[in-house]
């Protein structure tokens, strides 16, 4: 049995403008940087464009849609084996360790910051009460020395 194929490849169905997206997409974004300098120095506005397009593509402050870098998940940082199980088990017991160090230095912190909003409270909760007895004092004082 044989089958119908289309001999003409995928890309050339696409229009010259997708096919230079993917083409700058897979040189990554100092490919897009570039194109736009150059558009910039000979035609001003392709430079424009491309920077506008840029941003709104979101190519210039993010990722290029070809190129996917994954960043590490906080908590999972034993998920991959270097093939070494003494090794494996050495890295999960020090990142263990380790978040639960930045863990209790998190928590300290809260409780020092807990610590110095208290004080700073108790002084104005003070400075208020001492400015009050000292109004009522002034007040005392003028009420007895008004004669009736």
């Amino acid at each position: 049995m044989t089958t119908v194929s289309n001999a003409v490849p995928h890309h050339h169905a696409q229009g010259w403008f997708t096919r230079c997206e993917a083409w700058l997409d897979d040189k990554g974004k100092g490919a897009w940087i570039a194109a736009m300098v150059l558009g910039f120095v000979f035609v001003w506005p392709i430079g424009l464009a491309l920077l506008f397009y840029m941003i709104w593509s979101k190519k210039m402050f993010g990722q290029c849609s070809k190129r996917s870098f994954t960043r590490p998940i906080p908590g999972r940082f034993g998920a991959k084996s270097s093939g070494n199980s003494a090794f494996d088990a050495y890295k999960t017991d020090t990142l263990r360790r380790l978040e639960q160090e930045q863990n209790d230095f998190e928590s300290f912190l809260q409780r020092l910051r807990a610590a110095k909003d208290k004080a700073e409270f108790d002084q104005f909760m003070d400075d208020r009460a001492s400015r009050s007895d000292e109004s009522d004092d002034v007040k005392d004082d003028d009420t007895a020395a008004k004669p009736a």
